[in-house]
């Protein structure tokens, strides 16, 4: 997909996506279920600069190709930086001011040769959206200063480069470009139920921002914000949907296997009930994920509330069915070598990752609220 001059009719991107997908499930599919893949065969085929301009080496794609790569990382449960390098930092990248530095620093995240990560909010809060920037520049005789902390930073232990959101000294959100090693800044890895996954507590006393560090958006801030939480929330529906997926044709697999008084455990009434409820649940996320990814790759004004809808959709219904799936296999379902406990504990952490479904339908829910009435109470406890 690399250098195309224009971009395909709707059949002809449904079969690169396909051939997309088709080639991701055997490159995760190879390494195993829980097991990290070379990070440099990702930057061979293309998966981290897939919506990256052609001109800055990316593949000139849009979101809609990402979201494949993400569905396919959630049915292996594969691990990797893909959420906080690709999904926070480069689109993070591609709403800044364009310029050397950035170009520059894009150009080594789409080749592989630095892992970013994207501090964008503190994931301690239930409510990503209604969060203020997790960082602020304080001015001082030898220029400003970072203060402020960040936890749960996706892939942040390891990265080469973090993105810090911060609030300017005029107010207004910016970009801080820093090094992990930076005098005043310190990561601390934050362990989490998801061994698939790594997290990061990031904590500026002081740092020095030099100007040349300083990123602005190229449009509105609050709206970047709000786009880039809003790709946060539609990527984790994304692998949400792909582990449900890979749960429910593991569960269908084994119930036509398991005989139980003689008979395949799918014969039975309850069974086939369970793995219906399951169906029907993947089938509603598919679809409200489908349009989330749409309306985001097509810069749709209304692509925060389709991303609510995935978001607590998928996520939640995620849990639910990674559940369902572990009883329905029995006592092999809670032995760890069935894998299925990596599914689940997964799904639990995309769940409370960047708002959890109750506060998506709150953001949902405050469409109708009359302008007397008063805003809910955020939660401040991660869950």
């Amino acid at each position: 997909m690399t250098g195309q001059a224009s971009h395909p009719d709707a059949a002809e991107a449904a079969g690169i996506r396909d051939e997309l997908r088709a080639v991701a499930r055997d490159l995760l599919g190879r390494a195993g279920r829980g097991s990290a893949a070379d990070w440099r065969l990702f930057a061979g085929a293309g998966w981290l600069g897939l919506d990256a301009p052609a001109a800055l080496d990316g593949a000139g794609a849009s979101f809609a190709e990402v979201a494949v790569i993400l569905q396919e990382f959630g049915r292996a449960a594969a691990p990797g930086p893909y959420l906080g390098a690709v999904v926070l930092g480069i689109g993070t990248l591609l709403l800044l001011e364009p310029g050397a530095a950035r170009d520059g620093l894009l150009r080594d995240v789409v080749s592989g040769g630095i892992v970013l990560a994207a501090a964008l909010t503190d994931g301690s809060r239930d409510s990503a959206q209604e969060c203020p920037p997790p960082f602020r520049l304080v001015a001082s005789p030898g220029g400003p200063r970072l203060h402020g902390t960040a936890a749960f930073v996706p892939d942040a232990p390891g990265a080469g480069r973090l993105l810090l959101l911060a609030a300017g000294l005029d107010g207004a959100p910016v970009i801080v470009d820093i090094e992990p090693g930076a005098s005043g800044l310190h990561v601390t890895e934050q362990p989490v139920l998801d061994a698939t996954r790594r997290f990061g507590l990031v904590a500026a006393d002081g740092a020095a921002v030099p100007p040349s560090s300083l990123r602005r958006f190229a449009g509105d801030s609050g709206e970047a914000v709000r786009q880039l939480l809003d790709r946060a929330a539609v990527a984790l529906a994304c692998d949400s949907l792909g582990l449900s997926e890979a749960m429910l044709d593991a569960t269908v697999g084994y119930a036509r296997v398991r005989e139980q008084f003689g008979r395949p455990i799918g014969s039975f009434q309850a069974v086939k009930h369970a793995c219906a409820d399951m169906l029907v649940q993947i089938s509603v996320a598919r679809q409200l994920v489908s349009a989330a990814v749409d309306r985001l790759a097509g810069a749709d004004p209304g692509a925060g509330v389709a991303a609510s809808m995935a978001k607590s959709q998928a996520c939640g219904s995620a849990v639910q069915v990674t559940g369902a799936a572990m009883q329905l296999h029995g006592g092999i379902g809670y032995t760890w070598e069935s894998g299925i406990h990596v599914y689940l504990k997964r799904a639990m952490l995309n769940r409370s990752l960047f708002g959890s479904p109750a506060a998506h339908r709150r953001r949902l829910a405050a469409r109708y609220r009359q302008p007397s009435q008063p805003e809910p109470q955020p939660l401040t406890q991660i869950r």
